[in-house]
């Protein structure tokens, strides 16, 4: 890969870029990121902080506005999907990280409505991509924090370093304290399912699927 790489990180929510890839943007100031969030626009609280998780990152980015209230109702998929066409610009990435279709922990509908989205564009062709790669987190059914999924594709330990810095993007420019769920999540390795064809990605989701349905972590 070169330095002139794009990369896009499509998300539900502020923060999720940082807790799921953080650190693979953090140690990649070479190249160029964009972050959108299909939620949180008109939060007075969190939209200036994604700004600066933003500055921080190195990265430029967009935030919708979908509903993300307590009761989770289901979002049409059509709606999601225009949106988030919406808010990334149309180039060809070289590699796009989304969400898990089955999530990064129990659980959060708007983060497998995103994946849902993202993965139905770029298997029609509404988003280029030359590789996809999915957050690889599971939490043992809410028995621990999530953590990455050994057997994913790419598995990356953080140095310090990097981990330090995405750390102080949650608890300092995210305000999340230091005992809180996101701060004691924040994932020292980062995991992937990575995916250049879309085929491939339908192998894949069929066999994840059936594991999950049978409750094989």
């Amino acid at each position: 890969m070169t330095n002139t790489q794009r990369a896009a990180v499509v998300v539900a929510h502020p923060d999720d870029e940082t807790l799921w890839a953080g650190g693979a943007i953090l140690a990649r100031p070479d190249w160029r990121w964009a972050v959108v969030t299909l939620c949180r626009r008109s939060d007075p609280d969190r939209e200036p902080r994604f700004s600066r998780a933003l500055e921080s990152l190195g990265a430029t980015g967009a935030m919708g506005d979908a509903d993300d209230g307590p009761d989770q109702l289901p979002l049409d998929e059509h709606e999601v999907e225009t949106t988030l066409r919406s808010l990334l610009p149309q180039v060809k990435w070289d590699v796009l990280f989304t969400h898990s279709p089955f999530g990064e922990y129990t659980r959060h509908r708007r983060h497998e409505e995103v994946s849902r989205a993202v993965l139905s564009l770029w298997t029609h062709g509404h988003i280029q991509a030359r590789e996809v790669r999915l957050f690889a987190y599971e939490d043992g059914e809410a028995a621990y924090y999530p953590k990455a999924i050994e057997r994913a594709h790419v598995v990356n330990a953080l140095e310090e370093s990097v981990w330090l810095r995405k750390r102080a993007i949650i608890t300092d420019v995210y305000g999340f304290s230091p005992d809180s769920w996101e701060t004691q999540t924040t994932p020292r390795a980062e995991a992937f399912w990575r995916f250049q064809k879309p085929k491939d990605y339908n192998i894949w989701f069929k066999r994840e699927g059936a594991k999950n349905a049978g409750g094989v972590s």
